[in-house]
């Protein structure tokens, strides 16, 4: 039978967004994440456009799902992920979940996220996309960085690179987080392992438009972690 989330787990979790320019995109994604109950914490990471207005904007009509920070410039989805975790934990939650903010990802794997968390299943998920719909590039830059991690950091997961991630507050405690850009997904995986950290792979719907395909982990991208992973061994 599968778990019910209940109004009490909604009630207890935050929702953490970092947006960087996301004006166009991201108020279909904080009102679909309102609509299905659930409270947020956005990150505006130092945007040169009017994400920040769009943002208050949706604050004055949910002031009570919605707490906004926002950095002076663009310090990288790392930061600007690790800043909402911090944040978060100040509002005592019960469970955290990160999400981008640019409508890849979809408000309705809310519930499945946070249903091995609630049951005890887990203390911390991981969204994992389904690879036949990824594009190309996407695909083997993902395989790439799936291997990198079972390399350096020794934990084999299906989907390394996925921005769509949930823990408990007591397993977020545990866990210390400093990359910068994307280098933070595999680190997410590397801290609950090294951690021991019980975790769940879930499946994920993603979204993919030219606008989020032109994003994320593409195999320069992947070098580039490749390097960071290499320099965070000395």
């Amino acid at each position: 039978m599968e778990y019910e989330v209940t109004a009490e787990d909604k009630n207890g979790t935050y929702v953490v967004l970092p947006a960087y320019n996301e004006a166009t995109r991201i108020q279909p994604v904080i009102e679909a994440i309102t609509e299905k109950g659930y409270k947020m914490v956005i990150v505006n990471d130092g945007s040169t456009d009017n994400t920040l207005d769009v943002i208050m904007e949706l604050k004055r009509k949910y002031p009570d799902n919605i707490h906004v920070f926002s950095l002076i410039i663009n310090r990288g989805v790392g930061v600007a992920t690790q800043t909402g975790f911090d944040a978060a934990l100040k509002f005592n939650p019960k469970y955290i979940v990160s999400m981008d903010s640019d409508g890849q990802h979809s408000a309705d794997d809310l519930d499945n996220v946070i249903a091995p968390l609630a049951t005890g299943e887990a203390q911390a998920v991981i969204g994992v996309r389904p690879l036949k719909d990824m594009p190309i590039s996407r695909n083997y830059a993902n395989a790439i960085m799936n291997l990198l991690t079972r390399i350096f950091y020794r934990v084999d997961v299906s989907d390394s690179q996925t921005g769509f991630r949930a823990i408990t507050k007591e397993a977020l405690e545990k866990i210390s987080i400093n990359a910068t850009g994307y280098l933070i997904s595999s680190e997410f995986i590397r801290e609950i392992n090294d951690n021991n950290i019980p975790f769940a792979e879930v499946p994920i719907e993603t979204i993919y438009t030219p606008e989020t395909q032109a994003k994320g982990t593409n195999v320069t991208v992947a070098i580039k972690i490749l390097l960071q992973m290499i320099k965070h061994q000395f």
